[in-house]
């Protein structure tokens, strides 16, 4: 998922999230610790990404996942080519689909309304994930 604008943004690779549709509308839902680089691109702006690629680009994937936007420049180190194709988001020329997803609710994960305990296990810092459904506005596939 990628968030922020052509002059400055962020992304990272992310497992925990799907599609759907709620509110009678197609969304997506994606999960961002609070301690990750690209929560405060996902709080700040309305519109974000999700990229989808090749396995070809799992290296590069595996590196957006692991190290932060604080601390590297992910495009120039996994050779991902930003690209605009509005003028407030980003996403990348290699993706072979490109979600545009609009902003609709946020909500935190409360450890009080798990209902199995083990789940908590996930959070050893307590660092809760806060869920952003987005609706999906629009659809870019390459060619």
């Amino acid at each position: 998922m990628t968030a922020g604008t052509p002059e400055r943004w962020n992304t990272m690779t992310a497992s925990w999230g799907g599609l759907g549709v709620l509110w009678n509308r197609p969304v997506s839902f994606v999960f961002v610790r609070p301690t990750r680089y690209t929560y405060k691109f996902m709080e700040e702006h309305e519109r974000f990404t999700l990229s989808f690629f090749a396995k070809t680009y799992r290296k590069a994937l595996v590196f957006c996942g692991s190290k932060s936007g604080r601390d590297y420049d992910k495009a120039k180190e996994t050779g991902l080519e930003p690209v605009s194709p509005f003028k407030d988001i980003v996403a990348f020329r290699q993706a072979r689909l490109v979600l545009v997803c609009r902003k609709l609710y946020t909500t935190d994960i409360d450890p009080k309304r798990f209902l199995d305990p083990k789940i908590d296990e996930n959070y050893p810092n307590k660092d809760y994930h806060r869920m952003f459904v987005g609706e999906v506005t629009d659809v870019l596939l390459r060619a």
